[in-house]
Formats: C-alpha cells, structure tokens, sequence
C-alpha cells in the first residue's frame, strides 16, 4: 500500500464520520447526549485510522509529517471536544444563571491558561512553519530537548509523534470556545425576550467568510490591524452565530490552491463591477 492509498482512505473515513456525527446532531437536541453518541462513532472511526497507519511505513518523510501534522488531529481532535464536553455538561451546578456563567468562563480559563502553557508551538503552528516538522511529526524523533509531554512514553509508537496531540487539542479548543461562548450567551435567554436578535445570517460558505475576513484583517481594517486574527474571527463567530472550525486550516487551503486562490474576493470584484457597468448603461 503507497502513501497515496492510506490518504483516500483516511479522507474517506473522515468524511463518512463527519456525515454520522452530523446526523446525530439533527436528530438530538441535547448536547450532553449528542456528544456521548459522537464519542461511540468517533472511537470506532480512530481504531480503523489506526488499523491503517501502525505498522504502514510512508513513501517518505514528507507524506509522514502531513499525516500526523494534517489528518490524524482531525479526528482526535473530535474525540478531546466531545469528551471535554460530557465532563463540563456532567460538573455543570443546578445553580442561578450568575453562577452557572461563573462555571463556564472558568472553563473558558482553562483554555487561556493551555494556550500560554503552549504559546510558543501555537505560533509555530498558525504560523505554518516547518522548519521542526521533522521532529513534531514523525514517529519516534522526537528531541528531549524540546517541551514533550509527560507521559510521552505511555503512548503507542507506531500512531503517535510527540507533537500531534497538540495540533488536535489546538483544534479542539477552537471548537469548545466557540461551544462556551454559546452557552455562556444562552443562559437566561428563556427570560429575555426582548433581547436585541442580529438580523444578519451569513449565507454564503464558511470558507469565503474566513478567505474575506482574512483580507480585511491584512488590510488593517478591524483596529488599526492592533487585534490578532483569531480574536477577529471569534468576534465574527458571535456576531454570526457561526462556527468557522480551524480558521488557520482553512487559510493553509486557501493559500495551496492552484487557480484563483482569492475566489470569494475575485466574485465580490466582478459583481460589483457589473454592478456598476449595469448602471451606466
């Protein structure tokens, strides 16, 4: 089996997971049993992606790092977002909405408090640098120089890097800010009414959202350029009611396209240019 197979494969398995846990969605209202289903799924759809990868050897480095730098984290990361969400659902207090909104910012904490702990691979990674690549991601080169995790020696050689596990809690965590800020904005929302409703629904696709929110943040348009682009983002994400994902995976997709990288911005363009040659007829 090439190197080549395993990613159809890998891809297959993936879009079929994101087809079951999609489904469990529109059929559950309730969050805590949404993520418990989702769990059953995605630990079926892990042992299979394992099954593939312990003992394949890749074609060659390369293949190896995008492996476990690109596609493994898509589907732990599933699993940390949904386990994390059981345990916060089970811990969350029968308590006024003050309190439970005290309970969720502090989860919110946690989150801050992993990102500082990790500030420097979170540059490395939303940076799309590479220059380590070669010891984040592939199977038993890790440097004990570096920061590694504790119990790196506990995890299972032939699916693990030392650093793979931080890209899918990266990911997750952008999935459970956005899971708390939207709990946090609900509660006590029965008793109000006649709280202000954005009028604005975006309706076009996630990925033209970020390809346009990414230029304007470039353009220094939000601040004076004095915010971080995932602080634009988050903002987009409330304002919206909108889960944009891996914001910084959708801008590595943008930027390896082969033809027309700035299609949203190109459309925007050439609409409003007839726009305008329409009225000057």
């Amino acid at each position: 089996m090439i190197s080549k197979t395993i990613f159809r494969k890998a891809e297959h398995l993936h879009n079929r997971l994101t087809d079951e846990l999609e489904k469990i969605k529109r059929e559950n209202s309730n969050s805590l049993r949404i993520s418990e289903l989702s769990l059953f799924k995605i630990d079926e759809a892990v042992k299979k992606l394992k099954a593939l990868i312990v003992d394949f050897d890749f074609d060659c480095a390369a293949d190896e790092i995008h492996f476990f730098k690109n596609i493994k984290p898509l589907f732990i990361s599933k699993f940390i977002y949904h386990s994390t969400v059981i345990k916060i659902l089970m811990y969350q207090p029968a308590a006024g909405d003050e309190a439970q909104r005290n309970y969720f910012m502090k989860e919110i904490d946690k989150l801050t408090a992993y990102y500082n702990e990790n500030a420097e691979f979170y540059s490395y990674y939303r940076r799309d640098a590479t220059f380590l690549d070669q010891k984040y991601f592939r199977r038993g080169m890790y440097d004990l120089k570096m920061t590694l995790p504790s119990d790196l020696y506990d995890y299972d050689e032939g699916f693990t890097t030392s650093h793979d596990i931080k890209v899918a809690y990266i990911i997750s965590n952008e999935y459970l800010e956005a899971f708390l800020l939207n709990t946090i904005n609900n509660i006590g929302q029965l008793h109000a009414g006649n709280a202000f409703q954005f009028p604005l629904v975006w309706s076009s696709s996630k990925v033209a959202l970020v390809e346009l929110l990414y230029a304007l943040h470039h353009t220094r348009c939000f601040n004076g350029g004095n915010i971080e682009f995932s602080e634009v983002v988050k903002a987009t994400e409330r304002l919206f009611k909108i889960d944009l994902g891996n914001s910084y995976k959708t801008i590595g997709e943008i930027r390896s396209r082969k033809n027309g990288r700035t299609k949203f911005l190109q459309s925007l363009n050439d609409n409003l240019n007839q726009l305008f040659l329409d009225g000057d007829q």
